[in-house]
């Protein structure tokens, strides 16, 4: 759902069992990570590693998760620059102030990540090309 534009409140609304939308967010923000529509480091065209994680059950049943690190290609993207858990956290009035020029989706599609406090680079797509032109209006 989140592929398709769905935003994490929209998400949360049509699942047919309740869940917190700290959980979905969190969800949808590790999604992001691992198909590369967020990074936490500049990207750069080649290769990098990821790493996750397998369950797996031992002779006796028990389970336990073993650590794979993977080499993947970095696709052939273009990145945008953003911080905004930085500004949320800096002047989260102004921050909201400044919020209020996007569309309801948009807003809520910012809110409802758990940005880190840092620098974040995403996929340079339709919405956040919206996201910036409107913002630097």
């Amino acid at each position: 759902m989140a592929d398709a534009g769905m935003t994490v409140t929209e998400i949360t609304g049509r699942l047919a069992f309740p869940t917190k939308k700290e959980i979905v967010a969190d969800l949808v923000w590790r999604h992001y990570l691992d198909a590369g529509v967020i990074s936490l480091t500049e990207p750069v065209p080649g290769t990098t590693r990821r790493v996750r994680y397998v369950q797996e059950h031992g002779p006796y049943g028990k389970t336990s998760m073993r650590q794979v690190v993977e080499e993947v290609a970095v696709p052939e993207q273009s990145y945008v620059e953003v911080n905004f858990g930085y500004r949320l956290y800096a002047d989260r009035d102004r921050f909201l102030f400044e919020l209020e020029k996007l569309s309801k989706e948009d807003r809520d599609y910012i809110l409802d990540l758990p940005w880190p406090i840092r620098k974040v680079w995403h996929v340079e797509n339709e919405r956040m090309k919206r996201i910036r032109r409107l913002w630097s209006a």
